[in-house]
This record gives C-alpha cells, structure tokens and sequence, in this order.
C-alpha cells in the first residue's frame, strides 16, 4: 500500500490522465445510449473528449483548463448536450482551481462559473412537472456540490500557505540559531584569549624578571637567588592552574574534579596581585577607597585583569626605577580603578603599536572587558610622563 501511494505522489498527472480515461469511458457508454441524432452524439462526443482532456492536465495548466471547462460548458448548452458523467470534471477543475497558488481571478472565475452552472442548467434543460419552488430548490442542491469543491480546495490552498510559512520560519530560525551560536563561538574564543593573553602575559613576565634577578646575584647572594627562583615556581605553578582551568572549559565532561582548577580571580584577589608585583622589583602603593563590598563576577575579573594588565606593561616597559599606584574606589553605583606609573612615557606607543604583547592587544582586552560590563574606559599618557588607565564598572550592565 504505501508503495502504491508513493507510486501515486510520485506521478500525479498518470494518475489524472487514467481517471480522465475512465471518466471518458463511462461518459461515452452514457452517450451512446440517448437516444438522439448521429450530428448530436458527435457533438456530445466531442464535448465530453476535451472534459476529459480538462481532468488529465488539471495540475499541469489549470488556468488554461478551468477556461476551456467553461467554453466547453457554454457549448454543452448552445449544442443542447444534455447534463452527463463528463461534467465531474468542472467540480475538479474548480477544486483544482482554487487549491492552486495561483492568479485569484482564476479563483473567482471557478466559484462564479460553479455557481451559476446549475441555474443555467436548469434554465436550459427545465425538470418536469416542478414549479417555481422545486425548480428553486432542485438548482440551489445542484449548486451545493460546486461550492463545496471551491470551499475545499481554498481551505486546502490555504492550509498549503500555513504549512509554508511554517516551514520558512523554521527556516529562518535554524539561520539564526547557527549565526548566534557562532558569534557565541566567537565571544567564547575572544574571551578565552584575554584570559590566556592576561595570564601569560603577567605571570611569564614576573618569571622572567625573577629568573634575570637570580641570575645576576647568583654568585654574590645565593639566598636571594633561591627566594628568586622559590617565585618562579610558585608564579609558574599559579600560572598552569589558571590555564588548566581555562583549557577545562574546552574539554567537554571535565568538571572542577578533574583537575587543579582555581577560581575566577576577584577583587579581593587584587592586593595579593600588587604584593607579587612588588617582590618582583615594582614600587607599587595601592589603596582602597569607599566600602568593600561582594561585587558582580564580571565585574570583579574585570577589574582584577585591568590591573593585571596595567602593572605587567609598567614592569616590562615602564623603564628603570619605575614606580606605580592602584587606586580602588567603591561608589554607589560602581567601581573605579585608578592605575599610574611614573615611567618613560613609552606605554602609550606600546600599548598602542603592538610592542606591549607583540599583537597590540593589551589596550584592546581591556576595552572589550570594560565594554562587556557596561563601563567606560580612559587610557593615556600622564602630564610629565608615564601612564594612565581610568575605568569606571557600574554594578548594572548597560542595556
């Protein structure tokens, strides 16, 4: 059965031109059998040959045929061939009709010719012994079947549309679902390279100053070249975690358990920030203003990695004897940071030309941080040298 439905989805115009083929069949054994002249069963033969014609090429021109169907119903009444099984073909010509997405004049034609079909039958071929009211009512049941031919057929057309658009909105949000999950790829990629870009940066940097330190008294202070080197590998262990808690979020299954995972560095977590600077060679004086209080994650990474960022570019290029200042400050409605240095005035030029991290993006991380809480962000030299980074972190994101 379903083979043969398939058969049938497949070849829908054999399937009309076999019942065109046996409606032609029973409307000739119908013709042969009135009793008329041989001009009249000709007439009738051919009328009911291009009917036939009308119910085999329904789909592929209906237009066309709906047409031909009503030339072929005037004829039927100027020739005087009498009502006959070929007529089936006008109902499905209107189903046809008004089912297919097409030009709505062909639409209104169908429903117009199908109604006034069974007035003019009546008038032309008159029942007998009826009067008025059962000539009335033998044409408004001979009307029913059109109308109900054109009002299925419309409902089809339109539940057709429905199912449509259906399928286009469907459509269109499967678009969208894919363009929003790759800019939520993007975003993801984007941060997690500003993580990995303020990790690396900040914590191979104080490597590097501790390891040229231990280097350089060596041989003369063996005991500060071991507190050199006891900073590495503390700075470097702290470095692997917060990476391997990185890189953990890109290993679908790995939770916290899995590894040394440490948390998301906060505000609090900015002190023991600045006293890692200043082991490693940096004058930094750094206070807090306003009341402590929990802050939101963002907001708090935030502010921890713009310090981050800050103090490591015033190590590495901020000159000899450079000194720093952090200021936090808590408002009402947000947190400012405050972070100067008294270096050679080259930050600037660092941050700006790519010499800072070798891409240029230490200024950039930091405004796209800011921009994801909804702050604002000031960067710039200093009035008689060094470098300034204001930011202000509301509590609330801008919408």
């Amino acid at each position: 059965m379903q083979r043969l439905y398939d058969f049938i989805r497949r070849h829908p115009m054999g399937v009309d031109t076999f019942w065109a083929v046996m409606l032609f069949g029973f409307s000739m054994l119908w013709v042969i059998q009135v009793p008329v002249g041989v001009q009249a069963h000709w007439s009738a033969a051919f009328i009911v040959l291009l009917l036939c014609v009308v119910v085999a090429l329904r789909r592929r021109m209906p237009e066309k045929m709906l047409v031909l169907a009503a030339a072929l119903g005037v004829a039927q009444l100027v020739a005087d061939v009498d009502v006959n099984p070929a007529d089936f073909a006008m109902l499905v010509i209107i189903y046809t009709v008004a089912a297919h997405d097409g030009p709505r004049w062909a639409s209104r034609l169908a429903l117009a010719g199908g109604l006034s079909a069974a007035t003019l039958s009546q008038i032309r071929w008159p029942a007998e012994n009826t009067g008025l009211g059962g000539k009335i009512f033998f044409t408004i049941v001979m009307s029913v079947p059109f109308a109900l031919a054109w009002v299925l057929g419309d409902s089809i057309r339109t539940r057709r549309a429905y199912f449509d658009q259906l399928e286009e909105r469907a459509t269109r949000l499967e678009k969208e679902r894919e363009a929003q999950a790759k800019v939520a790829v993007a975003a993801e990629r984007a941060r997690i390279a500003r993580e990995l870009h303020d990790v690396v940066a900040h914590n191979v940097s104080v490597m590097v100053v501790q390891a040229d330190g231990a280097a350089y008294v060596l041989d003369a202070a063996p005991d500060q070249a071991k507190q050199a080197l006891e900073t590495i590998s503390t700075t470097g262990r702290q470095a692997l975690a917060e990476m391997r808690r990185l890189l953990g979020v890109l290993r679908t299954g790995d939770g916290p358990e899995s590894g040394e995972y440490v948390p998301q560095p906060d505000v609090q977590q900015i002190e023991d920030l600045v006293e890692q600077v200043r082991r490693a060679g940096l004058t930094v004086d750094f206070k807090i203003e306003g009341t402590p209080r929990p802050l939101p994650s963002g907001v708090e990474l935030t502010a921890y990695r713009i310090v981050q960022e800050a103090l490591t570019n015033t190590r590495k290029h901020g000159g000899p004897d450079v000194g720093a200042s952090v200021r936090l400050v808590y408002f009402d409605d947000g947190l400012g940071l405050l972070v100067e240095d008294d270096g050679r005035g080259s930050a600037h030029e660092l941050y700006e030309d790519g010499g800072a991290d070798g891409q240029g993006h230490g200024l950039i991380g930091m405004r796209e941080r800011v921009g994801m809480v909804g702050g604002t962000l000031d960067a710039g030299p200093r009035p008689g040298g060094g470098f300034r980074i204001s930011a202000l972190l509301p509590l609330k994101p801008a919408h």
